[in-house]
């Protein structure tokens, strides 16, 4: 499998219909910005067990010329919840009204980023218009894909919500892949975000609908709240690797995390050829830096450290030196997974922008507000009812997020972008993709589709075990073993999501644009 080139602009994106909203905005002249965002509302639609505009999103953007941009587009927590909230529980649930707790960035994040088109000097695509494709598959319906119909199998018994039961499973039923899916109230709440404005989710009509619908639910989170919130431009973290700059996103997401595995490798010198020694030393650098991130990644504004230090030089060369190539260590505690979706886009006009939008587990918390058809994101469960923890819950403060993306400048003039869904796994596979490309100079396609693996914990298993695709050899298996990993084999990669979806745009020296996108999806990459 090949991965394909074209001169004017590339996307690749988890569902194949996220892919063609990008290419009719580039088409007609729009900026990759705003074309993410036609793709992000159409995804939002379309694979809606993952993402949707109840969550958070995050953007890298890299302008033609000067630094990389992030937008943090991602919510607090509701000022009512307080230790009173969550009174009679241990620990925080995964579904329902105390699940459903920060108000949700994601539009805020699509504004900001169209606010930076502005400021490039470009003229901007009516939001209308962006909003166009996601507006006509919420009212006219888009088939269930195998990928959604899993996801409910996993949660059905877990759900109880009648509105949650009224939009995913009709008539009480399963629905088969192929069925037509409708969401008819959502398609109200996107018309009237194109025509009032992306603002209006926070403020005005349809966000007074929106406190309503939480205030009823007994949701945690105000108008004040939704009033308050706006997304933050950040500088992202930046790693000096031997073949260039990498980039991701600062905390709470746990970017550091995914720049200090590939720094930990660099500093070990790992080149892949011995691709069992490559994946022992990927797992014991994540283990590494899972220490890390449960140590001081947190809300920004509560750190005491600073984010840069956890991926200095002497850091980096000090987890490099706790690793044993010869023996797995039992540090380095995985926090589960996550249902996001990733996606990159590439412009003729010189940007380029990697995009993650998260309602973080399958279907989020499963409450849908009832006038507006919005499902909101369980991020809330980031968070510990433990005092005096880091990620201790308390009113106005932001979750630990499992998001991050990446992007790379390399010394030959090449950008690359990268991501995936997959919570503890996002890392690991980014790891994976950008060391087969860059250090060991697999072509792009194939440095997506090649076997994965994932250390950490996945739904319903607790168990740090590291798993592997079932296309790895017998010798790159037997040598984990022999290091004393926990081995689980998986299903191939075309009946497996645990990997994830990824995918990978590199935008040329010669100005040629060229993509991959992941098999395991329902997704695409193009161009034209």
């Amino acid at each position: 499998m090949q991965s394909n080139v074209a001169p004017k602009g590339m996307v690749v994106a988890p569902h194949h219909l996220a892919t063609q909203s990008v290419l009719a905005i580039l088409r007609e002249g729009g900026t990759a910005m705003e074309a993410m965002v036609s793709a992000a509302a159409t995804i939002a639609v379309v694979y809606p067990h993952m993402n949707g505009i109840g969550g958070d999103g995050f953007w890298l953007i890299i302008p033609p010329h000067g630094e990389p941009i992030a937008i943090e587009a991602c919510g607090v927590a509701g000022s009512l919840a307080t230790p009173e909230f969550f009174k009679g529980f241990e620990k925080i649930p995964y579904t329902g009204a105390k699940a459903a707790v920060t108000v949700a960035g994601t539009v805020g994040g699509w504004e900001e980023a169209l606010e930076y088109v502005t400021e490039c000097g470009y003229k901007r695509i009516s939001v209308n218009r962006l909003l166009a494709d996601a507006i006509r598959y919420a009212e006219e319906g888009v088939p269930v894909t195998d990928s959604q119909r899993c996801s409910l199998e996993n949660v059905r018994s877990k759900i109880r919500s009648i509105e949650f039961g009224k939009v995913f499973l009709p008539d009480g039923r399963m629905p088969k892949v192929g069925d037509i899916f409708f969401q008819k109230q959502l398609a109200n709440t996107l018309r009237s975000l194109a025509e009032n404005g992306l603002k209006s989710f926070y403020k005005g009509k349809l966000a007074k609908l929106i406190v309503k619908d939480m205030a009823s639910l007994g949701m945690p989170i105000t108008e004040s709240d939704l009033e308050n919130y706006s997304p933050i431009r950040k500088i992202p973290l930046r790693l000096l690797h031997k073949h260039g700059e990498v980039f991701n996103l600062p905390p709470p997401t746990q970017g550091a995390v995914s720049l200090g595995i590939l720094g930990i490798l660099d500093k070990l010198d790992i080149d892949g050829k011995d691709e069992g020694k490559f994946i022992h030393a990927a797992v014991e650098a994540t283990k590494q830096t899972f220490e890390l991130r449960d140590k001081y990644i947190t809300d920004p504004r509560e750190m005491t450290t600073d984010p840069k230090s956890l991926i200095s030089s002497g850091k980096l060369f000090k987890m490099a030196n706790n690793i044993n190539l010869d023996q797995a260590s039992p540090v380095g505690k995985g926090k589960g997974p996550g249902d996001t979706i990733w996606m990159g886009v590439m412009d003729s006009k010189g940007f380029s922008v990697s995009f993650i939008q998260s309602i973080y587990h399958e279907f989020g918390s499963g409450v849908v507000l009832p006038n507006t058809g919005i499902l909101w994101q369980n991020r809330g469960v980031a968070f510990t009812l433990e005092r005096n923890h880091i990620l201790s819950v308390k009113p106005g403060k932001k979750p630990f997020h499992t998001l991050n993306l990446a992007v790379a400048k390399l010394h030959d003039g090449r950008v690359m972008i990268y991501g995936t869904r997959g919570g503890d796994g996002q890392p690991q596979t980014q790891a994976a993709i950008f060391h087969r490309y860059v250090v060991q100079n697999v072509d792009l396609q194939t440095s997506v589709s090649a076997p994965r693996w994932l250390y950490g914990r996945t739904t319903g298993d607790h168990n740090d075990s590291l798993r592997l695709e079932g296309r790895f050899n017998k010798d790159t298996i037997n040598y984990l073993k022999d290091r004393g990993h926990e081995i689980i084999i998986l299903p191939e990669y075309q009946t497996s999501e645990t990997m994830g979806h990824a995918g990978a745009l590199v935008r040329h020296p010669s100005g040629m644009m060229e993509g991959a996108f992941d098999p395991r999806s329902n997704g695409s990459a193009a161009g034209f």
